[in-house]
């Protein structure tokens, strides 16, 4: 196992930006940067004992300094949406960027999240470990916060990320990675042959274009969104299913199997939620959570942006699976609560292992 960093160039303040590449005995190698906790390359070799690098990104740092679609970005203190730009914790109200056509938050904030942000960081022996101090009030969420996220390599090719906070407030947190993922090689095409298996038996539907949860959780079967048993990922995605249509395509909260107990909190129990293979390359990813869900996102709305080489990436040339608490979670009591305080750390787990 190594980890070496590699300077690569200054933010618009100045900030320097390295880039640290983690590899482990079966020559796979993970390239993360400490601007944003930007997963910029995950190298593995197919069956033909090619490497091939499965995440979409970019070339340089260039890119991720704009980087709407945020590939590969770590998103928070709050990833996914809040509807309203607002929540209330112990009778006090907070405000969010309207950031999505005005009426709700998404992944925080565009300019200043967890993604734009320079992590302070520390190598060891198959990881690096970064950390961030968040101020009272900073972005909109209560408590002075320490962040941590360790991004690590084992040699069974498991790439994990832990997540850790400690606030002296409640305050909401709901951390997770944005990578898209296409186990054919970033530019390689479009993911609608991948072939995907869920662990979930259950989703939270949307109520309209604005993919804020209803409150309600429906059973997959019977809908274009039931992969409890595998099957393509485009065999069902151009459906005129309400759901499916609502988000031209997959861009759905799923409740993991077990995640989540009879009254509605978190189990906290690390589950495997997902299976992703590529019959061209024979590469197999399996993802694992300690969080009760995740959102399947097939880039429906990926569209001339120039990646990595010069390809110009576009609908359907990755997926995201993002693992989280449900959203809008903090203003549903029916859901999982992302409240988290001096009583209650924030910790959470996901590895996603490759064959």
């Amino acid at each position: 196992m190594s980890v070496k960093r590699e300077f690569v160039g200054e933010t618009d303040k100045g900030q320097a930006v390295y880039l640290f590449h983690i590899t482990n005995k079966n020559d796979m190698e993970v390239t993360v940067l400490n601007y944003g906790i930007n997963i910029q390359n995950v190298f593995v070799k197919d069956n033909n004992g090619n490497k091939c690098d499965v995440v979409l990104g970019f070339d340089d740092l260039e890119g991720y300094k704009d980087n709407k679609p945020t590939l590969g970005s770590t998103i928070g203190p709050s990833a996914n949406r809040v509807e309203g730009g607002k929540y209330t914790i112990a009778g006090k109200e907070y405000h969010l960027p309207l950031n999505e056509n005005g009426i709700n938050n998404l992944h925080t904030d565009f300019d200043n999240g967890f993604h734009k942000t320079v992590w302070d960081s520390e190598e060891g022996d198959n990881l690096v470990r970064f950390t961030y101090k968040a101020k009272d009030g900073e972005l909109g969420f209560p408590g002075n916060r320490e962040f941590t996220v360790e991004v690590s390599l084992s040699d069974d090719n498991e790439l994990t990320l832990h997540y850790h906070a400690d606030s002296d407030a409640d305050t909401l947190i709901n951390v997770t990675n944005h990578t898209y993922f296409n186990l054919g090689g970033s530019g390689s095409g479009k993911i609608l042959g991948h072939v995907l298996q869920l662990n979930s038996h259950y989703f939270t539907p949307v109520k309209d274009k604005g993919s804020i949860p209803s409150g309600e959780k429906r059973e997959v079967k019977g809908t274009p969104l039931d992969f409890t048993t595998p099957k393509t990922i485009g065999q069902d995605i151009n459906s005129d299913y309400e759901q499916v249509a609502l988000a031209n395509g997959y861009d759905h909260n799923f409740i993991i199997d077990g995640g989540v107990d009879e009254v509605g909190n978190a189990t906290g129990q690390m589950r495997e939620f997902a299976i992703v293979t590529n019959p061209a390359t024979g590469i197999t990813m399996h993802a694992s959570t300690n969080l009760p869900g995740f959102q399947f996102y097939s880039a429906n709305f990926l569209k001339d942006l120039v990646g990595k080489n010069g390809y110009e990436y576009g609908q359907y040339d990755g997926l995201c699976l993002e693992t989280q608490t449900f959203p809008n979670g903090v203003n549903t009591p029916s859901f999982p609560s992302p409240v988290y305080g001096p009583e209650r750390p924030y910790d959470a787990v996901t590895v996603y292992k490759f064959n």
